[in-house]
């Protein structure tokens, strides 16, 4: 892959996480702890669980999947968490894990990039293991933005342009 088009695929992958970041960060800010650890209907999550599983897909699929750390995910411990997190700790915990996934992406190879390598019980090449964490990242980002806005109603402030 040339620089040029190396440099563009890291800028938008990073821009992207750091978009969706920011405007996760906008919504959880405006929450109390309480809040981020409502548990809405049954089958639905608690928005700290939301944060839990954006940080392990996005650590299994690029950190642990590109920059080769050991892949310790426990899925099902993200929804089972019913321990009241500060939504600080949660906070740092993603932006970590997001500045690890940039970096991981920054100093991968191309041949891994192309390679196929079985993540998260699909067969996938290194750039859709991104591209896949970073649509899902996105979601789950629309979807605490309106579990905000359903909690804080008229109060819910919205966030500039991003």
């Amino acid at each position: 892959m040339s620089d040029t088009l190396r440099s563009a695929l890291n800028h938008a992958i990073s821009d992207e996480l750091d978009s969706a970041l920011s405007r996760i960060a906008h919504c959880v800010n405006q929450l109390t702890d309480e809040q981020v650890w409502w548990r809405p209907p049954a089958g639905m999550n608690a928005i700290g669980n939301l944060l839990l599983h954006l940080a392990g897909n996005v650590k299994q699929m690029i950190v642990s999947n590109l920059g080769g750390e050991r892949d310790d995910r426990n899925r099902p411990a993200e929804f089972a968490t019913r321990e009241m997190i500060p939504k600080a700790e949660l906070l740092r915990g993603l932006t970590d894990v997001a500045t690890h996934a940039k970096a991981a992406l920054a100093a991968v190879s191309d041949g891994r990039l192309v390679e196929v390598k079985r993540v998260n019980n699909f067969d996938l090449t290194g750039l859709q293991a991104v591209i896949r964490s970073v649509a899902h990242f996105r979601g789950h980002t629309q979807e605490i933005i309106h579990m905000t806005r359903e909690l804080l109603g008229d109060k819910y402030q919205f966030a500039g342009p991003k």
